[in-house]
C-alpha cells in the first residue's frame, strides 16, 4: 500500500480534529487529552524520522514559550493581589452596588474591554479572576455567567491598539520588516474595527449571556452544607465599612450566610436588618457554611473581636485557617474559648465554632466547649504538626484557601502590578521580565509566600497551553495550516472584498486550529502574497489578519484567556460554540464592513 506524500498533514489534522471531538464529549480531563494529542505527534516523528513534524525538543519548546512562563508567573502576582485583598481594593467603588447578573456584566465587562487596549489582555484576565468569583456569589450565579463574556471581551477590546494583543505585535513586526523600518501601521489602526467590534460585542454579550450561558453550579452548593458556624466580626473604626448598612457592605450576599445580630460597643443588641448602618466596633454575629466564612474574612474593614489574631507570635503572611475537632479528652471541655486561652496555650485563636447546624447564643468568647465541636482557627501550620498526635482534637486539618488575608499590604500588591504594566506598556521591559520581576517583588514584600504562589498556578492552564503550542508547530510544519488557508484563499478570485472575506475565514480557522499567534505569522505571508498577486494596498488585509487571528471565539484554545477560564468556568466545548458563533459573524461582519468602507475595496479588480 503506497503511503501518500502528505501523510503527514493529513495525520496532523487528524490528531486535531480528534482532540475537539475528544473534548467536546468529554473522554478525560483536557490537560490529559491536549497531552495525549501532542504525544501521538511527537510518537509519529520518532518512528519516521520526518522533518514534518515537531521532534521531542520541538514540541517540548511549548513548555518554555515566553507567553507561557508569562502566564504562571501571573499566577503568583494575582495571588499576591487576592490574599491582600489588592483586587477588592482596586474594583470595590465599580463592583460594590452590583444587583443582579446584567448589572455585573456591565460593570465588570467595561473595565475590562478598556484596560485591553492598552495592556496585555492575558494579565487582565488574570487578575480579575477571584473578583469575577466572589462577584458571583454575591449575585446568587455561577461564575460560568461571567467568566467567557470576560474573556471575549479582552479579546476584543486588545483588537482595539497595535499593544492590546501578543498578535498584534507580531504582525506589526513582520509589517514594518517589509516596509524596510518604515511601518504604515499607527497605534490605532486596528480600531477601524475594533472599537465598532467591542461596543456591538458588549451589547450582544450583556443581553444574550443569559440565554446562550449554562448556569454550571457544584453538584453540592455551600447552602446544602448542614454544618453552620457561628462566627464573631468586629467593624473596624477606621474601615471602609463605617456608615454602611449590612446590605452596603455584602454581608448578606454571601451563599448560606446571615448576621444573626448586632452588638454595639455601649451593650446595645440590635436585629440585623438589610437597612441597619454599621459604627465602629460594632460586633457582629454571623451564622454560616465553612466556605462562607472563608469569603467573609476577604471583606475589608472586618477584624477579629479583642484583635487576638493580631496578638499571636505567627506574623499575618505565615498563618492560615484550620479546622480542629475537641476530643472528650480535651483539657478545655466545659471551659469558655475565653477561659481556654487558646492563645497562650495554642498560639492560636478561635474565629467560628460549628455545633452541628445549632446556632450558639451569646459572644463567641462565652461559648463552652463540647465534645465534638468544630473550631476554625487562626494559626501557624506548624500547629497541625504539633497537634495531630495530641489528645485534645480527634481531627485537625487545613482549610482550603483559608490563608489569613494581609489587608495592610494591599496599596502595596497594587502598586507592584501597577509598575509591572506600567513598563510593560512603555517598552521599558518585556512583559515577562516585569512578570519575573513583580513576582519577586509580591513574595520579597510578603504580599504572598513562596508556598501561597506556588500553589496558586494552575497547572492543567500551563500544560493545555503548552501542548497547543506543540501541536500548532506540527500544524505549521506539516502544512496543513497553509494547506487550509490557500484553499480558501483560490475561493476569492480577482474580487478584493473575496480575497478580504478569504483571508478573514483562514485566518480564524488557523486561530482555532493552532493558537493566534501561530495564525498570524501563517496568515501574514499570504495575505502579503494576495496583495501583491492582486496588485493591491497590503494594509487592509493585514489589519484583516491581526483582528481575525485574535478573534477566537469558538473552541478554549486559540486564545490564552480562552483557555483560562475553561477549566475554573467547568465549560464544555459546546458552550464556546454555542456562545462564541453569533460573536464570531458579529466582528466578521464588522471587518468586512468597515475595511471596505474604509480602503475603498472593489468587487473586482
Amino acid at each position: 500500500m503506497m503511503i501518500p506524500a502528505d501523510w503527514q498533514m493529513w495525520l496532523t489534522l487528524a490528531v486535531a480534529g480528534g482532540l475537539l471531538l475528544s473534548l467536546a464529549m468529554r473522554l478525560a480531563a483536557t490537560d490529559l487529552l491536549a497531552l495525549a494529542a501532542l504525544t501521538v505527534l511527537v510518537l509519529a516523528q520518532n518512528l519516521t524520522g520526518t522533518d514534518k513534524l515537531p521532534t521531542p525538543t520541538e514540541a517540548a519548546a511549548g513548555f518554555g514559550n515566553k507567553g507561557l512562563v508569562t502566564i504562571g508567573l501571573l499566577f503568583a502576582i494575582v495571588s499576591g493581589l487576592e490574599l491582600t485583598g489588592g483586587t477588592e481594593l482596586a474594583t470595590g467603588w465599580l463592583l460594590g452596588g452590583v444587583k443582579g447578573l446584567r448589572s455585573a456584566l456591565v460593570r465588570i465587562l467595561l473595565p475590562v474591554a478598556a484596560l485591553s487596549g492598552f495592556l496585555n489582555n492575558t494579565p487582565v484576565v488574570a487578575a480579575l479572576l477571584p473578583v469575577v468569583h466572589d462577584v458571583s456569589k454575591r449575585i446568587g450565579a455561577s461564575p460560568s455567567r461571567l467568566l467567557l463574556p470576560m474573556s471575549y471581551t479582552a479579546i476584543l477590546g486588545g483588537m482595539c491598539t497595535l499593544m492590546g494583543t501578543s498578535t498584534n505585535l507580531i504582525v506589526r513586526d513582520l509589517y514594518t520588516e517589509k516596509f524596510t523600518g518604515e511601518s504604515a501601521l499607527g497605534f490605532f489602526t486596528p480600531a477601524i474595527v475594533g472599537i465598532p467590534a467591542t461596543i456591538l460585542g458588549l451589547v450582544y454579550m450583556v443581553f444574550a449571556s443569559r440565554w446562550l450561558l449554562p448556569e454550571r453550579k457544584p453538584a453540592v452548593s455551600v447552602s446544602d452544607d448542614p454544618q453552620k458556624y457561628t462566627v464573631e466580626m468586629q467593624v473596624d473604626s477606621t474601615g471602609p465599612l463605617v456608615g454602611r448598612t449590612i446590605q452596603q457592605a455584602g454581608l448578606r450576599a454571601l451563599p448560606g450566610l446571615y448576621v444573626a445580630e448586632i452588638q454595639r460597643a455601649d451593650g446595645r443588641i440590635e436585629p440585623a436588618k438589610p437597612q441597619q448602618r454599621l459604627y465602629g466596633g460594632d460586633v457582629l454575629i454571623l451564622v454560616g457554611a465553612l466556605e462562607s466564612v472563608v469569603d467573609l474574612r476577604k471583606i475589608r474593614g472586618l477584624t477579629t473581636p479583642d484583635g487576638q489574631s493580631r496578638k499571636l507570635e505567627v506574623p499575618a503572611w505565615q498563618r492560615t485557617l484550620i479546622e480542629a475537632v475537641v476530643s472528650p479528652r480535651c483539657s478545655l471541655i466545659g471551659k469558655t474559648i475565653r477561659e481556654g486561652k487558646f492563645r497562650s496555650n495554642y498560639n492560636a485563636a478561635v474565629v467560628a465554632v460549628a455545633r452541628g447546624g445549632q446556632r450558639l447564643m451569646g459572644k463567641l468568647g462565652d461559648v463552652r466547649i463540647e465534645p465534638g465541636d468544630v473550631l476554625l482557627l487562626e494559626a501557624s501550620p506548624s500547629f497541625l504538626h504539633r497537634q495531630r498526635g495530641s489528645s485534645d482534637f480527634y481531627l485537625v486539618s487545613r482549610v482550603e484557601h483559608g490563608e489569613v488575608r494581609r489587608h495592610e499590604k494591599a496599596t502595596l500588591s497594587l502598586m507592584i502590578t501597577a509598575a509591572m504594566v506600567l513598563v510593560a506598556a512603555l517598552g521599558v521591559m518585556e512583559i515577562l521580565t516585569a512578570a519575573m520581576l513583580a513576582a519577586v517583588a509580591m513574595i520579597v514584600f510578603r504580599c504572598c509566600t513562596t508556598g501561597e504562589a506556588r500553589r496558586s498556578v494552575d497547572w492543567s492552564v500551563l500544560i493545555i497551553v503548552g501542548a497547543a503550542i506543540g501541536i500548532g508547530e506540527a500544524m505549521w510544519k506539516s502544512g496543513a495550516a497553509e494547506a487550509i488557508a490557500t484553499g480558501l484563499l483560490q475561493l476569492g478570485g480577482n474580487s478584493e472584498i473575496r480575497i478580504l472575506a478569504a483571508v478573514y475565514l483562514a485566518t480564524v480557522i488557523c486561530t482555532e486550529l493552532v493558537t493566534n499567534s501561530a495564525a498570524a505569522v501563517i496568515m501574514f505571508h499570504i495575505a502579503w502574497s494576495a496583495a501583491a498577486t492582486m496588485q493591491m494596498d497590503p494594509t487592509p488585509l493585514i489589519v484583516c489578519v491581526m483582528i481575525a487571528a485574535s478573534a477566537s471565539f469558538l473552541t478554549p484554545f486559540g486564545y490564552q484567556t480562552n483557555t483560562m477560564v475553561y477549566s475554573v468556568g467547568g465549560y464544555q466545548l459546546k458552550d464556546y460554540l454555542l456562545f462564541g458563533l453569533p460573536l464570531s459573524l458579529l466582528v466578521f461582519s464588522i471587518s468586512m464592513l468597515m475595511l471596505t468602507w474604509w480602503y475603498g475595496l472593489a468587487w473586482a479588480a
